[in-house]
């Protein structure tokens, strides 16, 4: 028991709930979502290698400044993408998956929404895949990101030579127009099909079969199993019945069954009609 001359001392735990909930304050972003030891892990380096000794003290320097506040979130958010990000699985979608949607009534429609979108580098990708395996097909992609400055990034189009390592080469220079600086610019019919949003994928109002695709690749992988489990049973509940959910290479659907999925391809599953 504390003595009444002794002041309570905040616990690591109490620390990291209470910095958790201040960061969510000032930006949205909500680190309770991601599993807890992975996350607090490399906000404790972060926060050490600044030269700071506590949450509480760097948490009010966030508050104070911007360009820290940047640092801190490009260190901590997860934004790794590029361009055909696993080939494989953009060819399943080119030749099997799109091919299939486009065909459905209504015919020569696609309604997609890239979830945990970053950069834009995967709903570009997929707007240019789709313009080429069906020219005429009224195209309209959402990509949702909770991070305002990655979305913001995400409308200029703008890639990277790193970011395009991997994009074939012929469907690059068609859709992407090259730049002097070595930079791969999204061509604007390309663009004009996707619209970047800001927003909280667990907080978002419910889009009840609204999509034919809903592509979540190496989003959840750094959640904690509820948050996990309740964002896929969203992004289902957003597929109208035969649509197709997609998921990264590293990750499953743990109960694809109950919400009515049966897997179609290797980390591809359709929802039941």
């Amino acid at each position: 028991m504390l003595s009444a001359r002794t002041a309570p001392a905040t616990t690591g735990a109490d620390e990291f709930v209470l910095f958790a909930g201040g960061l969510r304050r000032i930006c949205g972003i909500d680190l309770a979502q991601y599993r807890r030891g992975q996350m607090e892990r490399r906000v404790r380096t972060w926060v050490q290698r600044r030269g700071h000794e506590g949450l509480a003290p760097y948490l009010e320097l966030l508050r104070a400044d911007k360009a820290e506040l940047e640092a801190f979130l490009d260190r901590v958010t997860i934004n790794v993408s590029q361009l055909w990000r696993n080939p494989d699985q953009w060819a399943r979608l080119e030749h099997d998956v799109l091919p299939e949607l486009i065909a459905a009534p209504p015919a020569g429609r696609l309604r997609a929404w890239s979830a945990g979108c970053s950069y834009g580098a995967e709903a570009l990708t997929l707007a240019a895949l789709a313009r080429h395996v069906a020219p005429r097909a009224q195209v309209r992609i959402t990509g949702t990101d909770i991070d305002r400055r990655i979305v913001e990034r995400a409308r200029t189009g703008v890639f990277t030579a790193e970011d395009a390592r991997d994009a074939p080469a012929a469907l690059l220079e068609r859709f992407f127009a090259s730049g002097d600086d070595g930079t791969w610019k999204a061509r604007p019919e390309i663009l004009a099909s996707v619209a970047f949003e800001v927003g909280d994928l667990l907080r978002l109002p419910e889009r009840r079969e609204a999509y034919d695709l809903v592509l979540c690749r190496n989003t959840v992988i750094y959640f904690n199993d509820d948050v996990r489990d309740a964002l896929h049973g969203r992004l289902v509940a957003s597929l109208r019945p035969g649509g197709y959910l997609v998921v990264g290479s590293t990750e499953r659907v743990t109960d694809a069954a109950g919400l009515d999925l049966v897997p179609a391809h290797p980390f591809t599953y359709r929802k039941g009609t």
